[in-house]
């Protein structure tokens, strides 16, 4: 045998490793046994899916997405199966979001992870915005990023006074993903633009006001409405809509309350429709009021970068269908990945946490017309495909 055969036969095999490596790594889970991290049931006439990590917040591995997204495509293929239940262990939260801490961890120590992950996710949030089954998402606790993704793309999502609602992906040096530019650019005025860019959170039954939750439910009623679902025979979609209006009718907590942004949403509306984050941060400077200030005092701590990706990302997304915006998405994932900021915002909010970013570039007039196109470009054949 050659030296050229040697030397092939050896890349080969260290490029076999690398795979070994990186599916391992992304099979494991070094906090809880991976098959109890998600629980997939057949209860009544219902596939029902219980994420199982509740003291980790119920956040997302890959090991979970990529038995969710199998469950999905079986139990919408069976005959047997009327209707789809997601929920969260715990109570204190449905999901909060990808398990990036492990995604930053990997990329660093060079198992190029990311690429596996956010194409399988973005195919999940897909497959639940394609179900054929009506899709019940009960959003119960802490819901952002991933758990958004889980959720907002399907048929019926309902909310109760203890879910609490953010995209806070600004401040960690990403983007509103998991299809956050199809579904934020078409809430209410610029509603949307306004969370992406600031993370504001929303609670409660604030929630089904913007437009995220379709229903609202109050929590010690929750139990009772999955059994009333899952005691359904043979449902159709109306049938199931029928019993989540009732019991939304029904609920009481903070009826008569008004949304927390009416009396914002002119301002909103106004210094979020510029087109470029340098005229929004004018507009709300010479708004001058203290929720313009507020906003403004936010808007600064985040990634300079990711502001430009997610005001161009949402612009973009407002006319782009659920399947090409994941494909953007998937793009602007990769290229976030091989960038400073995001590894640089994990750091400072889930690992140091000392809430201090040093963002790369610091400004946002460093932040090129270019730098912003390279995010954006296609990854040709590597690219997300349905």
């Amino acid at each position: 045998m050659g030296q050229r055969e040697v030397w092939r036969l050896m890349s080969r095999f260290n490029a076999f490793k690398r795979t070994n490596t990186i599916l391992h790594h992304l099979r494991m889970s070094k906090h809880t046994d991976a098959a109890e991290d998600v629980l997939l049931e057949k209860k009544g006439c219902a596939g029902v899916i219980t994420l199982n990590r509740p003291k980790l917040l119920n956040t997302l591995t890959f090991n979970m997405i990529r038995q969710i997204y199998s469950q999905l495509k079986k139990w919408e293929q069976d005959p047997e199966t009327f209707l789809i239940i997601i929920k969260g262990a715990g109570g204190k939260a449905f999901c909060a979001g990808g398990d990036i801490r492990v995604i930053s961890e990997a990329e660093k120590a060079k198992q190029n992870i990311a690429p596996v992950f956010f194409r399988v996710e973005y195919m999940l949030n897909n497959a639940i915005g394609s179900c054929q089954k009506p899709y019940v998402a009960l959003i119960h606790g802490i819901t952002m990023g991933g758990g958004v993704g889980l959720s907002v793309h399907g048929q019926f999502r309902v909310a109760t006074e203890k879910c609490l609602f953010a995209m806070p992906e600004t401040a960690i040096g990403l983007f509103p993903d998991v299809g956050g530019g199809y579904f934020l650019p078409r809430l209410q005025g610029k509603l949307g633009y306004f969370l992406a860019l600031t993370g504001f959170r929303l609670k409660g039954r604030d929630v089904y006001r913007a437009g995220i939750a379709t229903h609202f439910v109050d929590s010690e009623k929750l139990a009772m409405l999955e059994e009333d679902l899952l005691a359904l025979k043979s449902p159709s979609k109306e049938n199931i809509a029928s019993v989540l209006e009732n019991y939304h009718t029904e609920s009481k907590i903070d009826r008569d309350k008004s949304f927390m942004l009416e009396e914002h949403m002119d301002k909103i509306n106004s210094c979020f429709s510029a087109n470029t984050v340098e005229e929004i941060i004018e507009n709300l400077k010479q708004d001058g009021s203290s929720f313009a200030l507020e906003q403004l005092k936010v808007i600064n701590k985040m990634s300079p970068t990711s502001l430009k990706i997610t005001l161009r990302q949402l612009m973009e997304g407002s006319s782009k269908t659920l399947q090409e915006v994941l494909t953007m998405e998937y793009r602007l994932s990769q290229a976030c990945m091989r960038g400073h900021d995001f590894h640089e915002g994990v750091r400072a909010v889930l690992i140091d946490k000392d809430q201090s970013p040093k963002w790369k570039p610091a400004d946002l007039k460093e932040v090129t017309d270019e730098d912003l196109n390279n995010h954006f470009k296609s990854l040709g054949s590597h690219d997300l495909k349905f």
